[in-house]
């Protein structure tokens, strides 16, 4: 399939319907989707022809996607491969009682979960590519308890996956950068292939936000990579750490390279200094990721989004020592985003959409139809569902997923 094909009768997206009275095109006057079927033209794993009405006759292969809604796939900018129990007997966790006590667990199992890493690594990666996610940032523990070994194991997983979807890695000093005495061997997986550093809360695991961050820092300078730091402390240390690698950035010119995963101290602190943080990050181009919880403060997603910071809606831990829960489903996500923080109406349910594909969408802010277009990758996911919105609303069924031209899950 991956040689020249037609995709025949798919269902896309073209424009808005507004309130006939309406005297503006805002969110709230978008009364419906429309849509059409179209005919795809696909070779090499990339679309170049797209043909509205009655397909060309020539002697290439049909695929029929039988009226099925495409979306563009879905990208997964933050999970942990390396310690689920997917796969293996049920588990759930332990009372949470800390960061700390957490990383103390992981201290005494990791070791002798290596064995079974990669095969845990393989169910879960069969989880979130059969829900549509073809690009996936991968998290993985690097640290003097395993050293490299869980990076090898799940290269291992990940590579057996490279037909299914692409992925980058975060070298992720799970135990504390400086509290476990981490650089040597961060270092280490840079020169291993590793393309991403992490961290994880500069003051109350490294207790040294200046020293934490700035060490940090020259990693990412000293291997030309970007940065991915898990900062979960709330309120005013969240805040003013955030604030602290900012300036860091900015110095650094280390602009688009940086993302902050969790950021709950955007969720609980006056909307003033959330609102002046939002402009920072988004004028030096730093994106937030979120798992959008229900339990804990949680960023305002659609102030950041208001004010240009780039969001990105993700699973993080799926059934691990950290947490029983998690589906894989990156529709499930965008919705739990969308009812959170009541984007109920038809404009707004197509730009959650927005948060689980790296910012691509059937149809930009005006309803201009952008994806798919010719030279796209024909990255898709076909869905039984009417339009994006009722996608997102109602968490449709994803009967196919297609990856470079080639069906990776399901089937049509």
């Amino acid at each position: 399939m991956n040689k020249k094909f037609w995709l025949t009768n798919v269902l896309l997206e073209d424009g808005f319907t507004y309130n006939e009275n309406a005297v503006s095109t805002n969110s709230g006057e978008v009364t419906s989707t429309k849509t059409s079927i179209y005919h795809i033209l696909i070779e090499g794993g990339k679309i170049i022809k797209i043909k509205k009405g009655e397909k060309e006759q020539d002697e290439n292969p049909v695929v029929d996607a039988k009226g099925l809604l495409a979306l563009p796939s879905f990208t997964e900018k933050h999970i942990h491969l390396d310690k689920g129990h997917l796969g293996g007997p049920w588990k759930a966790s332990t009372p949470f009682k800390s960061v700390t006590h957490r990383i103390k667990e992981e201290e005494e199992f990791l070791p002798k979960f290596l064995p079974i890493t990669t095969k845990r690594a393989e169910k879960l990666l069969d989880l979130i590519t059969s829900n549509g996610v073809t690009h996936a940032r991968v998290q993985c523990n690097v640290d003097p308890v395993v050293g490299l070994g869980n990076l090898e194991k799940v290269i291992a997983a990940l590579e057996n996956y490279k037909d299914k979807l692409t992925y980058e890695l975060v070298a992720f000093p799970q135990h504390g950068l400086l509290r476990s005495n981490s650089v040597p061997i961060m270092k280490e997986a840079m020169r291993n292939g590793v393309n991403v550093v992490g961290g994880l809360d500069p003051a109350t695991i490294d207790n040294d936000i200046e020293k934490s961050l700035h060490t940090m820092m020259d990693i990412a300078v000293e291997f030309n990579s970007d940065v991915d730091i898990h900062i979960h402390d709330g309120g005013k240390l969240g805040m003013y750490t955030i604030n602290r690698l900012a300036q860091m950035v900015e110095d650094a010119k280390w602009q688009g390279r940086v993302n902050i995963s969790h950021a709950y101290c955007m969720g609980d602190s006056h909307i003033e200094e959330v609102r002046d943080l939002a402009d920072k990050l988004a004028s030096l181009n730093i994106s937030i990721a979120t798992t959008v919880p229900i339990d804990i403060p949680s960023p305002p997603v659609p102030l950041l989004h208001e004010r240009g910071v780039r969001v990105y809606v993700v699973n993080d831990n799926i059934n691990d020592h950290w947490s029983p829960f998690g589906t894989g489903d990156m529709l499930q996500k965008a919705s739990r985003m969308a009812e959170r923080f009541g984007w109920i109406d038809e404009y707004l349910l197509t730009r959650a959409l927005n948060f689980i594909t790296n910012g691509v969408t059937p149809l930009d802010n005006k309803g201009n139809k952008t994806w798919p277009k010719v030279g796209d990758e024909a990255n898709i996911v076909f869905t039984e569902a009417s339009c994006s919105a009722e996608a997102v609303a109602r968490r449709t069924k994803k009967n196919a997923v297609m990856f470079r031209g080639k069906i990776v899950s399901g089937e049509l």
